[in-house]
């Protein structure tokens, strides 16, 4: 079926993205790309697939059912999950021969009556410490040290060690560098316990971007496959976004001086001005907190007026446009372009809450 509001996807710029960022660590260092939130928005296996090509050496994602739904797709490259998964399903792990996240002994203990005793095959895991970010992982010796002996078990394989930096985007790196030096020492712990670890990692997008020196064995490439990064902060890689949104005009009323617009007569026009209706709306994932963003329309700035609906939203025209006039939501048009990082400042976030926050009704069109 046709609609005219379509996100366009470039396979060629996430390869090239991920090419780049390869060519610029270390030649010993590993890459792992990271597709949850269904690529962050992107389309999970068509990144994965992208991101391979390129050289990407393992995927990770957030939860295991993005994780089988890759397998389900083909995906071969060794998949880490990101979250811990439920004990429950350490068997589905075992299966697709998929890498988890462990941070306690807790974890093995409840895990231990799920797993077959007829099962050979060695579970994977990466081990995730919390050096500041707060979010999950061991923090302290003592938890390491009960962690330890479910890891030296013959039928556990300790793949990798890792944590995440919590500020890697600012240009203040001193709670960057406290928790480097914090993983330092935990590294410490893995030593003197004598498991073998394959892989220590710390470095996400931006760290890995900034800080060459903190790429350890792996980076975790995320948001800079899709050319989300800390531009100003990052000198020797450019990327380009992969995302593009458009839509088209499908009225265009003349709205007289006073007349309003909107629920709750949520705006006012001031003098007599066109208004365009563009169909995309919150259950989109256009939120109403981008209520006063800009789109583009003939090559121009136009804002947002009035409450943002469901399925449609209203722009301030600078004069008379046709119905079928293409809008340009986030990309290029003449010269003018709307960004990803210019939306998330208008919602005080990230570009990719704005990514992963188009629904499925937002058809993902791929061209290379």
């Amino acid at each position: 079926m046709h609609r005219d509001t379509v996100a366009e996807v470039s396979i060629g710029a996430i390869r090239d993205n991920v090419a780049r960022i390869k060519r610029a660590l270390p030649a010993r260092v590993k890459l792992m790309a990271v597709v949850k939130a269904d690529g962050y928005g992107h389309g999970a296996a068509v990144a994965a697939a992208a991101a391979e090509r390129a050289g990407a050496d393992l995927l990770a994602v957030a939860y295991l059912d993005e994780a089988l739904q890759l397998r389900a797709k083909g995906t071969l490259l060794p998949i880490l999950i990101l979250t811990p998964i439920h004990p429950a399903e350490v068997m589905f792990a075992l299966e697709h021969d998929l890498m988890i996240t462990v941070a306690s002994a807790d974890w093995f203990r409840r895990m231990a009556p799920y797993r077959h005793s007829s099962c050979r095959k060695k579970l994977k895991v990466h081990v995730k410490a919390d050096t500041g970010l707060g979010r999950i992982g061991l923090r302290t010796r003592e938890e390491w040290d009960e962690l330890a002996p479910w890891l030296s078990a013959e039928d556990v394989e300790v793949d990798g060690f890792y944590t995440h930096f919590a500020t890697a985007s600012r240009e203040d790196t001193r709670f960057l560098r406290q928790q480097a030096d914090t993983f330092l020492a935990m590294k410490t712990w893995v030593a003197e316990s004598g498991i073998a670890v394959r892989h220590y990692h710390c470095a996400g997008s931006a760290a890995a971007l900034r800080f060459p020196e903190l790429a350890m064995d792996m980076v975790r490439i995320g948001a800079a496959m899709f050319g989300f990064y800390p531009e100003e902060l990052v000198r020797d890689v450019s990327l380009r976004p992969a995302l593009s949104l458009r839509s088209r005009l499908i009225q265009v009323k003349l709205l007289r001086r006073g007349e309003c617009l909107g629920y709750d007569n949520s705006y006012v026009a001031e003098e007599d001005q066109w208004i365009g209706t563009v169909p995309i709306g919150y259950a989109d994932g256009w939120s109403q907190s981008l209520r006063h963003s800009e789109m583009l329309v003939n090559g121009i700035r136009v804002q947002v007026v009035g409450k943002i609906c469901m399925d449609q939203l209203m722009v301030r025209l600078p004069g008379r446009c046709e119905p079928g006039d293409e809008v340009v939501l986030i990309g290029r048009q003449g010269e003018e372009r709307i960004t990803f990082k210019e939306l998330a400042a208008c919602v005080g976030s990230v570009p990719q809450e704005i990514s992963t926050g188009l629904s499925e009704r937002v058809e993902r069109i791929y061209t290379e």
